[in-house]
């Protein structure tokens, strides 16, 4: 299917799969892009060092293109967009808006910019300062997410910008698809239903609780970091709903140790990403440390398998995925589901009696 996606970045299907902290690494990067997708890094939990490294495993594991997820606050963006331009990485993604700047230096390597973002005002503004394409993520989406549907959000920004929009948030299948094609979008990104392949590397027993979920074991909590975060609801995402502001404190001092041990971050570079994480919210001190170390929550998950010490972030299509299949097999499965659809739609196309 040719689509402005797959002209923009080289792929033979306009499907991204997101760059997931922990769950996006080298083994599910390639695996999706051999499949024919658009495989997206997660550079956020690694080292500069690691990211080099898990740039040229997925090169060591596929010809085509791929991209890695950038935190455009992250005190050493420069030097890992310096790192994307020297290995020749296809994509840019950004979690956050970069900076013009940072823009400016992609774009004159020959990288695509694709940044994504939640609101209208958000996809103007990195499109006027040079961004290729951007990704909508509408609430339903998995992790630090909005209160706008994607089926409003969408033709908001399609609208609005004259670059290609890719459509997250609830996708799936291919009838998404081609609901996102008729909004105006060049194709689709999604995170829980790659997370819940055969090639990724979320252990068993935690795919299994995702799995087991329905709809309304998909919640939105403020509890970990203060920012609205969507996933599976647990009884660790209770107990933090439930915890007094001294509890929580001692649990984020405790986590956020753990995390400066494992990231070799400074405790005053931590409280700064913390504070960073904050999008002008009014957040607490455990607050601002629980943003900070937010990433050993999903790795205790992600990584460990420990669901009762840990989070797991989930779209809402959690509560509708009953299956494990292989990225390849994903994917040519919702190319057929769409050609299917689409063809089904012609044949109502025409003039009426």
């Amino acid at each position: 299917m040719d689509t402005a996606l797959t002209r923009l970045v080289g792929v033979r299907h306009p499907v991204v799969q997101t760059g997931m902290g922990w769950v996006a690494g080298p083994r599910l990067v390639s695996a999706a892009a051999n499949g024919g997708a658009l495989g997206v890094l997660a550079s956020a939990t690694m080292t500069a060092d690691r990211l080099r490294e898990a740039i040229r495993e997925v090169r060591a594991r596929t010809d085509a293109p791929f991209g890695v997820n950038l935190r455009a606050d992250a005190k050493d963006a420069g030097d890992r967009v310096r790192i994307i331009i020297q290995e020749g990485v296809r994509v840019a993604s950004f979690a956050l808006a970069p900076s013009r700047e940072l823009i400016a230096e992609l774009k004159a390597a020959g990288v695509v910019v694709i940044p994504s973002v939640g609101a209208r005002r958000h996809a103007e503004k990195v499109a006027a300062w040079g961004a290729d394409a951007v990704v909508v993520q509408g609430g339903e989406g998995g992790g630090h997410t909005g209160e706008v549907a994607t089926s409003v959000l969408l033709p908001q920004v399609v609208d609005a910008v004259d670059i290609p929009v890719v459509a997250a948030g609830g996708f799936r299948d291919g009838r998404g698809l081609v609901a996102a094609l008729a909004y105006g979008a060049a194709g689709i990104a999604m995170g829980t239903r790659f997370l819940l392949t055969s090639d990724s590397t979320v252990p068993d027993a935690v795919k299994a609780r995702y799995l087991a979920a329905t709809v309304r074991d998909v919640t939105v909590t403020t509890a970990v970091d203060g920012l609205p975060h969507r996933m599976l609801r647990t009884p660790f995402v209770d107990s933090l709903e439930r915890a007094g502001r001294a509890g929580a404190l001692v649990r984020a001092v405790r986590r956020a140790a753990g995390f400066r041990k494992l990231s070799g971050l400074t405790w005053p570079a931590m409280v700064r990403d913390g504070l960073a994480m904050r999008h002008g919210r009014q957040l607490s001190l455990s607050q601002v440390l629980l943003a900070a170390n937010t990433p050993m929550l999903l790795r205790a998950a992600m990584v460990d398998g420990r669901t009762d010490l840990g989070v797991m972030a989930a779209g809402q299509v959690a509560g509708v995925i009953d299956d494990l299949p292989s990225c390849a097999e994903l994917v040519d499965r919702i190319m057929r589901e769409a050609e299917e659809v689409l063809k089904t739609l012609a044949r109502f196309d025409g003039p009426g009696p």
